[in-house]
């Protein structure tokens, strides 16, 4: 089955030209999700099924996302086939937002009736109880942990060092 669907998505994609005119239709599942509450500085990843009710295959052109914070894949739904399902990846970073957030995700293709298909999903994020860190402090932490991954130990920080051999003038 798998041999098949890549045999099919190359045959779309070197008779591109012809497929591009042709417009197909979309059911997106599960679309409006409501995701129980995050904390602050946690990801969510969300995975949409994306299914080409048409008969022509569906050419993506375009993801555009209401916020920063929200990284899609756009290889996950490229092409699909006609029947054929796709899967949108994508993945919510919760440091740029408190309290209830609702986000849009428009995809943009070969679609018939309309030049967009539009997914959304909401949640509340919950800031810690004891401080509500801004941005700019939760992105600091977020690079200090990186950081910290590329020193081995605190000697590695040093700017310089004195060899002991070499007298106070700089020789022997």
């Amino acid at each position: 089955m798998k041999n098949l669907v890549a045999l099919l998505i190359t045959l779309f994609t070197i008779l591109g030209c012809e497929v591009k005119d042709k417009e197909t239709t979309l059911k997106i599942i599960d679309n409006n999700r409501h995701y129980y509450p995050i904390l602050q500085g946690q990801e969510l990843n969300v995975v949409y099924v994306v299914k080409n009710t048409g008969n022509s295959p569906f050419i993506l052109s375009d993801i555009i996302t209401s916020c920063g914070c929200i990284a899609a894949k756009k290889s996950s739904i490229k092409t699909i086939p006609p029947g054929g399902e796709g899967r949108l990846l994508l993945t919510y970073n919760s440091n740029k937002n408190i309290g209830y957030v609702q986000h849009h995700i428009a995809i943009y293709g070969n679609l018939a009736h309309t030049d967009k298909i539009e997914l959304v999903f909401d949640l509340n994020v919950v800031p810690d109880s004891h401080y509500s860190k801004d941005y700019e402090e939760l992105f600091q932490l977020e690079r200090d942990k990186r950081l910290e991954h590329m020193v081995e130990s605190r000697e590695n920080n040093r700017t310089y060092y004195l060899d002991k051999d070499i007298g106070e003038h700089g020789y022997n």
